[in-house]
């Protein structure tokens, strides 16, 4: 059954000062997930949020807390995230052998949580089949992980494909695929079309003159096409 793509802006480029008032507007805009991108200057160079900013914010919405760990030891650090209310917790392939990626989704569904994980650019798709049967989501980074504001890398919309044919095969049919970096209304509907069913925006949001009316227009034109491709394979 058809499910419409749902939106996952992302706090990195938020306001800071007025963090309450914009989650308050992406959830009355329609947003499904609200993203929190957790950097810890090692993985990534970068640092962001962490499990301070999530315990404020998981009584303030009813949106899923969807917590992106960029950071290199995902497996000492998933029980503060799940216990500071995260809902979802994504942990990225490159710093996990196959047992460690077993054991990080155990611990998360152990939890009663949602599982899924991470592949930068280079990494094949081929790095989640020691948890492909059991992934709630699969991300694909369409940029390098690290900073917001980055163009989409074209060609990222295969990667989706491929995703989506690989859960397929493996008889996952519930897991979601999730798009990360440079997707606005120009290329939502690249990947939406490929498969994706979470698509995360930042600057296309939360920069844009009427936030609001942004995520509200990337929406639309994922689902369009969305449906267009849904149509053609039938046909």
């Amino acid at each position: 059954m058809y499910q419409p793509v749902k939106i996952a802006p992302s706090l990195l480029s938020a306001d800071f000062m007025r963090l309450g008032e914009e989650v308050a507007m992406i959830e009355a805009a329609g947003a499904g997930f609200v993203h929190i991108d957790v950097m810890d200057g090692h993985f990534v160079p970068n640092l962001t949020m962490g499990v301070p900013l999530l315990k404020s914010l998981k009584p303030a919405t009813s949106l899923v807390c969807d917590v992106h760990l960029m950071i290199d030891n995902p497996l000492d650090e998933i029980p503060w995230f799940i216990e500071a209310g995260a809902d979802l917790v994504n942990v990225h392939a490159e710093v996990l052998d196959d047992d460690g990626l077993v054991r990080a989704v155990a611990m998360i569904h152990e939890a009663g949580k949602m599982a899924a994980v991470a592949l930068k650019p280079k990494t094949p798709v081929s790095a989640l089949a020691p948890v492909i049967d059991q992934l709630d989501m699969a991300l694909v980074m369409s940029v390098e992980p690290g900073f917001s504001g980055q163009s989409y890398i074209a060609g990222s919309d295969r990667k989706v494909a491929e995703a989506v044919a690989m859960a397929r095969a493996a008889g996952n049919e519930r897991m979601l695929i999730q798009v990360d970096g440079g997707i606005g209304e120009a290329t939502a509907p690249l990947v939406a079309a490929a498969g994706a069913d979470v698509l995360v925006c930042g600057n296309a949001v939360f920069k844009a003159p009427d936030p609001a009316a942004a995520l509200q227009a990337v929406q639309a034109a994922a689902d369009v096409a969305r449906l267009a491709a849904l149509a053609g394979g039938e046909a």
